[in-house]
């Protein structure tokens, strides 16, 4: 699947709020994705930094984009564990979010994601698994 089919699908695969996110599928590759993420205002916490709430939201979404990717298409699947861990502020007006998958079994997928400000330096890494239903 190519960048713009990719994009299509948001609407019709995920909730209303993350579409509203804003993300926009950049690039596609085996396995990967690249998204840019904007900070909105609304994912600005009191500190004034971009909330781990919405980095997360972001990688959970290109991971699933990602298995579309390596599969040819949707294919229904659950998050069964994110781990994110956060290096340093997403400092910036957007963000870019690489999603990569590590394996990818007859039930469940594995995959990395990186979080990074516009000037590459990495600011949240995270690994899933999915479970394929």
């Amino acid at each position: 699947m190519n960048a713009a089919q990719l994009q299509e699908q948001i609407p019709r695969i995920f909730a209303p709020w993350i579409t509203a996110m804003g993300l926009e599928v950049l690039e596609t590759g085996p396995g990967r994705v690249l998204l840019k993420l904007p900070v909105k205002r609304e994912f600005v916490h009191v500190g004034g930094v971009m909330c781990g709430q919405a980095a997360m939201a972001a990688a959970d979404t290109a991971m699933v984009l990602a298995m579309m990717v390596e599969l040819g298409e949707f294919r229904p699947m659950t998050t069964v564990q994110l781990q994110t861990s956060f290096l340093r502020p997403v400092s910036g007006d957007h963000c870019l979010v690489t999603a990569t998958v590590l394996r990818s079994g007859k039930s469940l997928a594995f995959g990395s994601i990186d979080i990074a400000n516009p000037d590459g330096r990495l600011a949240a890494q995270a690994t899933t698994t999915y479970a394929l239903l």
